[in-house]
């Protein structure tokens, strides 16, 4: 047992590991899915973000450049002083802004005075005049250096029910310069800032996001429960395949036991057949005489005549399960079989007080076998339902197709004592019997003769409802 075992881990450790390997894989394989998922949504959404900071920069510099040319160059070419909080320019300006901007998907526009920090144009009218809402984007813009910011609230999380919207808002700080050749410097007379609203399009990119990353998980997923399958199909067939070989071991090392026995069943018989053979001749003679001699004492020679005559039954069977004889088939009904054995019993089922109800389909086909052999054997399940019952009973005895109309099935039951689940398991091992007479091996040879005609035997009972044995024949 312990080298099967053995034998059977070392068949077995080669798949596990393979299964071990598929499901580290898929593991690896999914980890990585999901991180390039992420790397490719991730640069997607930096390059759309920084052509958006190019284009929000050009807008800048095209508004700064439409506020020089079409608002502070009319007025110092009419020698008048930039007064954004005459209601007039701020309406001229306001004017210029917008038809710059239009468009172009801006939130605002906000232009900060050079030297209080205060907001002097804006399209949001609420802060114009308002004072230090520039913070370091607006003293790096007084130095002349252009300035993005990102403001992004939101991610895969906002996705879910109940969490805040996602907004993303880039913020662009330009210097406001004076423009050559209307001025010999650039100096810088403000500062622009541009917010231009990309909620939609981070929006779209986190939405993008995650159908990668979705899409991925599912068609990992499908991997996953086809490998899945695949692996539980393989383990099923693996160990199917060991249970049955072991079977074939158990077996195999049972025929050999049974092989053994019966070549020591067969000497042993074969030694006592002989001299059973000249007892039993010897006590005939003995009784003869002793019939003339001591009439009284004449009933012993036939006490030893019948013992000799059961122990050479006994002999028989034990020959017939060592040396089973390969059947001479030929066509036969198996109801003539069914028949014969039971006009053969009939008087010791009257005896034993017990009913036979036959139930034969005489429209039976033939079948190969040889009658000798299939007599034996119904002849010994038959008696072996007389014992069950003993003493007042009924016996079934039915034939016919079978569903599949490919098989022909007998079936002999009784309302006998049954047998237990334990004993069913055994009822065809050699030298099993719940009975106190008798050699166990009845149903064995019944088994072997089965067999041998290739049928299948088998056997239904619970204790004290009888039993019922069901022999298959193939056509």
């Amino acid at each position: 047992m312990e080298n099967n075992a053995a034998a059977d881990m070392v068949s077995t450790k080669p798949f596990r590991l393979v299964k071990f390997f598929s499901f580290t894989s898929l593991a690896v394989i999914l980890v990585a899915s999901l991180v390039l998922s992420l790397v490719i949504s991730n640069y997607t959404k930096n390059v759309l973000l920084e052509r958006s900071e190019a284009y929000n920069l050009v807008l800048a510099e095209n508004v700064s450049h439409q506020i020089f040319q079409q608002f502070v160059l009319p007025l110092a070419l009419q020698n008048r002083q930039i007064a954004v909080e005459d209601p007039r320019q701020f309406k001229q300006l306001d004017k210029i802004v917008r038809t710059a901007t239009h468009g172009m998907n801006v939130h605002s526009v906000t232009i900060f005075s050079k030297k209080e920090n205060q907001v002097s144009y804006s399209t949001i009218s609420e802060i114009v005049g308002a004072k230090d809402l520039g913070k370091e984007e607006y003293e790096r813009a007084l130095l002349g250096e252009n300035v993005s910011v990102l403001r992004i609230n939101g991610s895969l999380l906002n996705l879910l029910p109940g969490r805040e919207k996602i907004t993303c808002q880039l913020r662009t700080f330009i210097p406001l310069r004076k423009e050559k050749p209307f001025s010999l410097t650039r100096d810088v007379m403000g500062v622009i800032e541009i917010v231009q609203d990309l909620t939609g399009d981070l929006d779209a990119l986190i939405k993008l996001q995650s159908w990668i990353i979705f899409t991925s998980l599912v068609i990992m997923g499908g991997l996953f429960l086809a490998l899945r399958f695949i692996v539980a199909r393989a383990d099923r067939i693996i160990e199917a395949r060991t249970e049955e070989r072991r079977k074939l071991e158990v077996k195999l090392n049972q025929s050999e036991r049974l092989a053994s026995l019966g070549q020591m069943v067969a000497s042993v018989s074969h030694e006592i057949k002989n001299p059973l053979g000249i007892i039993r001749g010897t006590a005939e003679i003995l009784g003869k005489r002793l019939s003339k001699i001591a009439p009284e004492n004449s009933h012993l020679a036939k006490i030893i005549v019948e013992e000799t005559t059961r122990l050479d039954g006994i002999v028989r069977e034990f020959l017939d399960f060592a040396r089973p004889q390969q059947p001479r088939l030929q066509p036969l009904v198996v109801n003539e079989v069914l028949t014969k054995v039971l006009d053969f019993m009939g008087p010791e089922f009257d005896k034993r007080n017990i009913a036979v109800k036959r139930n034969l389909d005489q429209a039976l086909p033939k079948i190969q076998g040889d009658f000798d052999q299939l007599y034996q054997a119904c002849m010994n399940i038959l008696v072996n339902a007389m014992q069950a019952i003993e003493h007042g009973g009924s016996i079934f005895v039915t034939t016919g197709l079978a569903i599949d109309q490919k098989k022909v099935f007998l079936s002999i039951s009784d309302t006998g004592s049954g047998m237990s689940e334990e004993m069913i398991a055994q009822i065809f091992h050699p030298f099993v019997t719940s009975k106190n007479k008798g050699t166990g091996l009845g149903l064995a040879i019944v088994k072997n003769v089965i067999d041998s005609h290739h049928g299948v035997i088998s056997v239904a009972s619970k204790e004290g409802e009888g039993a019922e044995f069901i022999i298959e024949f193939p056509l």
